[in-house]
């Protein structure tokens, strides 16, 4: 099964509904959505290939408004993954398939991820998220188009 946002949410107290929502509001940039999906407090953190490492809310959004106000454009799908649960917290570990898309050029992504969400007021809270591109001409490639775009 993959995840990229599309799909229909039956039980919105899922594990899978949050990350639908998070797909959702990656691969359509909305930022409200995504501002809902994540726990603000200083407590979560961000671990990935452009930004290094984000502590809190406020420099985790930073990089999602980069993003989604940059020339480029990301499609994420989140796939081959498992969920490992406990009442108050789960843990998703898979992989990324993504497509990069500039005026002038597309890169494929293959992306190691691995995203943690809490119980906040009953509701679902990313409090982590860590991606790895393991090629590192594609890092290279990556980190050269967005960060020239971000900018």
């Amino acid at each position: 099964m993959k995840i990229n946002g599309s799909e229909e949410i039956i039980d919105i107290s899922s594990s899978d509904s949050a990350l639908v929502n998070f797909y959702s509001a990656f691969n359509n940039q909305n930022y409200q959505l995504m501002e809902k999906n994540w726990l603000h407090t200083t407590e979560a953190t961000m671990s990935n290939p452009l930004g290094g490492i984000k502590r809190g809310w406020n420099e985790i959004k930073e990089v999602y408004q980069k993003i989604f106000s940059g020339q480029a454009t990301v499609y994420v799908e989140f796939y081959d993954y498992s969920i490992h649960s406990t009442n108050s917290m789960f843990l998703a570990v898979g992989r990324e398939k993504a497509m990069l898309t500039t005026k002038n050029k597309q890169i494929e992504l293959a992306i190691r991820t691995t995203r943690i969400y809490v119980k906040h007021e009953n509701i679902w809270k990313q409090i982590h998220h860590h991606g790895s591109i393991e090629n590192p001409e594609l890092l290279e490639t990556y980190q050269a188009t967005i960060l020239d775009k971000l900018q």
